[in-house]
């Protein structure tokens, strides 16, 4: 079991000062398994994906040895992780903090999240989240411990993205409604303004999707044959047309980390305003001093990617009655559209065509 480390070990490797967060001792039962599927399996909290990225980095170690991501795990195996940094209390705090509830029952909750608002604490984002909200908003339902990974959130959106985010209330409701992701039987579609002019109306993109090798703050896209990374699949339809912009739906077919963000970019159409990706420069259009200035307005007005989680549907854990949702775009990411629009009335679509 995950054990509380009171007195922070420190090690020196390469000049470097490390401190040993937890450690887990194998039990002498254990059959061999990779280990990022063990400390999955034992740390919810954490994706294997991320523990990959730990292992990649020489912060796991088997008996005082790092190891990679494919070493099996064996009976009575010390494993710890070590990091850069103190161990940091990540016990969540409940804290007072408005919501914005578009439903809620005695199993599930619907949360409108506004952009800026990370979902769950994590490193340099230990208080303030939505998880965090979530716990001060259920301090008084019997049974329910924002600590407990039986319950809670069921799924995720980036801090920077707007709109709708699932969250169950009981441990049962939980586990129905993760199976339901798990099955990719639940509808969640995406409002995203992008980058140029997509020119077929609809279409599919493929493509895994990892951790940049040469920026750990982004996902990039391997081919789906390729072995690395996960699955994922988007669809996009267009909306409109702002010739050096277009409003695209996308709808998930899987739910990677940055998916909607790493193909968009991956297909030559960055979202607007998307710094992590690109998408906060001026990729097309005019040199006109006219232009820059409005590009620089349209920044301003929604400094973040243009991105807003718009419906979520899925499968009341306990009814079994079909639940639609559907949000508003926030009042930035709407003034942005009327701006586009507002700057191609009166013209042709052609005039800006690519």
């Amino acid at each position: 079991m995950i054990e509380d480390i009171n007195e922070i070990e420190e090690f020196e490797t390469d000049d470097q000062q490390l401190y040993e967060h937890w450690k887990i001792e194998v039990d002498p039962g254990q059959t061999q398994v990779r280990i990022d599927k063990f400390l999955s399996e034992k740390n919810p909290y954490q994706s294997r994906n991320r523990i990959q990225q730990a292992a990649e980095t020489g912060f796991i170690r088997v008996n005082g040895t790092p190891v990679k991501s494919n070493y099996k795990v064996r009976p009575n195996d010390v494993i710890t992780l070590v990091l850069d940094r103190p161990k940091h209390d990540t016990s969540i705090v409940a804290e007072d903090i408005p919501l914005d509830i578009a439903y809620e029952d005695d199993d599930v909750i619907v949360v409108n999240k506004k952009a800026g608002m990370v979902v769950h604490p994590g490193a340099g984002n230990f208080t303030g989240t939505l998880i965090n909200a979530i716990a001060w908003y259920l301090k008084d339902l019997e049974g329910f411990d924002a600590n407990d990974p039986e319950v809670g959130l069921v799924h995720r959106i980036d801090k920077d993205t707007s709109g709708l985010i699932l969250v169950a209330k009981t441990a049962a409701a939980k586990t129905a409604l993760g199976k339901q992701f798990f099955d990719k039987t639940t509808h969640r579609s995406y409002n995203a303004l992008v980058w140029g002019n997509v020119v077929e109306d609809e279409g599919r993109i493929e493509g895994n999707v990892a951790r940049d090798p040469k920026n750990r703050l982004r996902m990039k896209v391997f081919p789906a044959d390729s072995g690395i990374g996960k699955t994922a699949v988007t669809h996009y339809r267009v909306l409109e047309r702002f010739g050096y912009t277009t409003l695209v739906e996308c709808i998930l077919e899987t739910g990677r980390t940055h998916q909607i963000r790493a193909h968009m970019k991956n297909i030559g159409h960055p979202l607007f305003a998307d710094e992590t990706y690109g998408g906060n420069e001026i990729l097309r259009g005019q040199r006109s001093g006219t232009y820059k200035a409005f590009i620089q307005n349209c920044f301003k007005t929604c400094p973040r990617q243009a991105l807003h989680a718009k419906t979520l549907g899925f499968i009341h854990p306990t009814t079994g009655k079909q639940m639609d949702f559907d949000s508003e775009w926030p009042a930035d990411f709407g003034s942005l559209i009327e701006k586009w629009r507002g700057y191609i009335k009166g013209t042709t679509q052609d005039t800006f065509a690519e």
